[in-house]
């Protein structure tokens, strides 16, 4: 089973790292880095770092929330 869950991080980060190289819209890169950290806490998990993943999965959204914001006032500003 530990391997299925090592081979699903594995995935998650890759996708999400070249994905977020490839694609070119701001709104796309945060979706595709949200994919990467979804890989990387299950990196976290499957190592025993529970402490260290708790705290990347919840400030993550928070983090994805306020560039959210900053990407919106920065598409207002440019109409």
């Amino acid at each position: 089973m530990t391997d299925l869950i090592l081979i699903l991080a594995i995935f998650l980060a890759l996708f999400g790292g070249i994905a977020a190289l490839v694609v070119k819209s701001a709104f796309d890169k945060l979706i595709c880095l949200g994919i990467l950290t979804a890989g990387v806490v299950l990196f976290l998990v499957e190592k025993g770092y529970l402490d260290v993943a708790i705290v990347v999965s919840l400030l993550m959204p928070v983090g994805t929330i306020f560039i959210l914001l900053l990407l919106g006032k920065k598409q207002e500003a440019a109409k």
